[in-house]
């Protein structure tokens, strides 16, 4: 050992007080908080900020407030996604098709799940052509229980999405079904599969994006954590990436802090467990 410390300059009594030193709780405490908030940070695929990261890390027992999370997260270099201000028209409301009352009229709190249903049109860029998203959220759970990527914007996509809603879920007559007042949403095929499945269509003022707010916020929560981090190169990966976020992150594992910080298939789950019991 001595001649270690003469090779590199250090004398002896300089390095055994060095190994005698312990590191402070303090600095161990902040050691496994860096190493919790890297894993949750990245095992979110760099999407959740500085408040879910919190409750994570509370849920562990970790008690720490999301300023000090926020600092640390800064001395990491992470940062969540961030929005880009960027919009494509898909709202198509200069026609002379019929338009659905305002049944839903902002009333956003929803006791049960397949009670409503609100759906609407994003745009989705991709280098091999234009891809259009319709989504179907059930306003209860938050769970996109259904939806359609295609290429062009047509009854058709939100037909398809539709149907996809139904067969997964199957809900009972009289369902209200909220969208815009798109050309899409207001054509007869659309109209009469509503009928169909006994559903009560419901329909956004005119230029009041705040009646269908929810399903709009959730598309900007899918470009901000999807879309805006990805430059998609055929509409083949922008399709497979899409499908991993919704079915596999966003409805099975994202916590919501709306839904109790549960995610939405989970949060459902509590009434099927109530129906069981």
């Amino acid at each position: 050992m001595a001649k270690m410390c003469k090779v590199f300059q250090v004398c002896r009594s300089g390095y055994y007080k060095w190994r005698k030193n312990k590191p402070s709780q303090q600095k161990l405490r902040k050691a496994h908080l860096l190493k919790r908030i890297a894993y949750h940070f990245h095992d979110s695929e760099q999407r959740y900020g500085a408040p879910k990261i919190t409750y994570m890390l509370n849920q562990e027992g970790l008690l720490v407030t999301q300023r000090t999370v926020g600092l640390y997260m800064q001395e990491l270099g992470f940062r969540a996604c961030v929005v880009r201000k960027y919009k494509v028209q898909t709202t198509d409301s200069t026609h002379d098709l019929p338009i659905a009352p305002n049944f839903l009229n902002q009333q956003f709190h929803v006791k049960k799940p397949n009670q409503v249903w609100v759906t609407d049109i994003t745009y989705i860029p991709c280098r091999e052509g234009r891809l259009y998203l319709a989504s179907v959220m059930d306003l209860c759970t938050r769970e996109i229980v259904g939806w359609r990527l295609y290429d062009r914007m047509t009854t058709g996509l939100v037909l398809d999405a539709l149907k996809a809603a139904y067969e997964a879920k199957q809900p009972q007559k009289g369902l209200l079904h909220h969208s815009d007042r798109g050309a899409q949403y207001a054509s007869h095929e659309y109209r009469e599969q509503l009928n169909t499945y006994h559903m009560t269509a419901s329909m956004s003022r005119k230029g009041n994006c705040y009646d269908n707010a929810c399903i709009e916020s959730f598309h900007s929560i899918l470009k901000k954590e999807l879309i805006y981090c990805k430059r998609f190169k055929t509409k083949q990966q922008a399709y497979d990436e899409i499908y991993r976020y919704l079915e596999f992150f966003y409805n099975r594992k994202r916590i919501h802090g709306s839904l109790g910080y549960l995610s939405p298939v989970r949060f459902a789950a509590q009434f099927n467990k109530r129906k069981v019991g």
